[in-house]
């Protein structure tokens, strides 16, 4: 059975526009990566837990903020590990000066003996979906775009009116 994880990606509206909140993994092996890197806050969960659960904890503990608001349900990702990423869309706008993420322990250098702490996010950042396209892994563009289908679509009378009728 594939590892599951979920995660919250936080959006928001400025001036019209949508921006998502992404982070950007902690530890040398991503330290100068940067496009096609980031991530949105997600981590495993266990047999038996509830996914919206899970995302709302991971964003925690990888944020160090909590977004208030009814979730989004925008589906399941198989990823290229094969892992299983549910994911939870939410609107609202977080202050990142806050911004702290929990640490994982790791031996570095490799062989060394020493143990170090490392933060699982680095850093956050609000990208336009242009940007977001190029800085998020591969993996988790599907993610991205069904987000964006959701939140940009027109008002559904737009979208069921009738054609207009074309002058000549």
């Amino acid at each position: 059975m594939p590892e599951r994880s979920a995660g919250v990606l936080l959006y928001r509206r400025r001036g019209g526009a949508i921006e998502v909140l992404l982070v950007h993994p902690g530890g040398p092996f991503w330290r100068n990566k940067d496009e096609g890197a980031w991530s949105i806050p997600k981590g495993l969960y266990a047999a038996g837990e509830e996914p919206l659960a899970a995302a709302r904890r991971e964003f925690f503990e990888e944020t160090g903020l909590q977004p208030e608001g009814e979730c989004l349900d925008l589906g399941s990702f198989r990823q290229p590990s094969g892992k299983i990423v549910t994911a939870f869309a939410l609107e609202g706008d977080l202050d990142l000066a806050a911004f702290r993420s929990n640490t994982f322990a790791l031996e570095w250098p490799p062989k060394s003996g020493r143990l170090q702490d490392f933060p699982e996010a680095d850093r956050a950042g609000w990208f336009a979906p242009a940007e977001a396209r190029r800085k998020i892994l591969k993996g988790q563009l599907p993610i991205l775009q069904a987000l964006l289908a959701r939140v940009q679509q027109p008002p559904a009378r737009a979208r069921n009116a009738p054609p207009a009728k074309r002058r000549r």
